[in-house]
C-alpha cells in the first residue's frame, strides 16, 4: 500500500495577493481557480511536483459557520496562527535573495540549523509562516 501526500490548505484572506505572491513570487503554476457560495479556491502548486497541489482557501471554508467563528479564524489568520509549510530548495540563499527583493516578510535569514538543514522563513501576505529548507552540505 502506497500514501503519498496530494494537497495541502493554507488560509488566505486576500488571493490576489496570495497569487501575486506564490505564482509572482515563488514561480508556482495555478492548477485551478474555483469558486462557490461567495467563496473561492485557487490550486497552485510546482512544476517539479505536478502530484503535490496546495490549495489557498477561505480562512474558514464553510458557509454555515457562525460570524463568531469567522471572526475568531480571521483573528487567526492575522496573527500567522493557522497554518504553515515547510518548501525545499536547492539554493536556500538564492530563494531567500528572490523572496525578499519582492517584498517578502522575513522571519529569518538563511541559518544552518542543528537537525541538518540550512534553512530561513517569510510571511505569505495573509500572515502565514513558510519556511524555505535545503540538506546541508556535508
Amino acid at each position: 500500500m502506497e500514501i503519498k501526500l496530494s494537497q495541502c490548505f493554507i488560509a488566505v484572506d486576500d488571493h490576489e495577493a496570495a497569487l501575486a505572491f506564490y505564482r509572482d513570487v515563488l514561480g508556482l503554476e495555478v492548477r485551478n481557480d474555483v469558486g462557490f457560495e461567495g467563496m473561492r479556491w485557487v490550486t497552485v502548486g510546482s512544476p517539479a511536483q505536478p502530484d503535490v497541489s496546495i490549495v489557498l482557501e477561505p480562512p474558514l471554508a464553510n458557509p454555515n459557520a457562525s460570524p463568531a467563528d469567522q471572526q475568531a479564524m480571521a483573528e487567526l489568520l492575522a496573527k500567522g496562527m493557522l497554518r504553515g509549510v515547510i518548501f525545499s530548495t536547492d539554493d536556500v540563499d538564492a530563494t531567500f535573495e528572490r523572496i525578499r527583493a519582492a517584498g517578502g516578510e522575513v522571519l529569518q535569514e538563511p541559518t544552518d540549523q542543528p537537525y541538518g538543514v540550512r534553512d530561513c522563513a517569510f510571511r505569505d501576505p495573509a500572515g502565514n509562516m513558510l519556511r524555505f529548507n535545503q540538506p546541508r552540505k556535508q
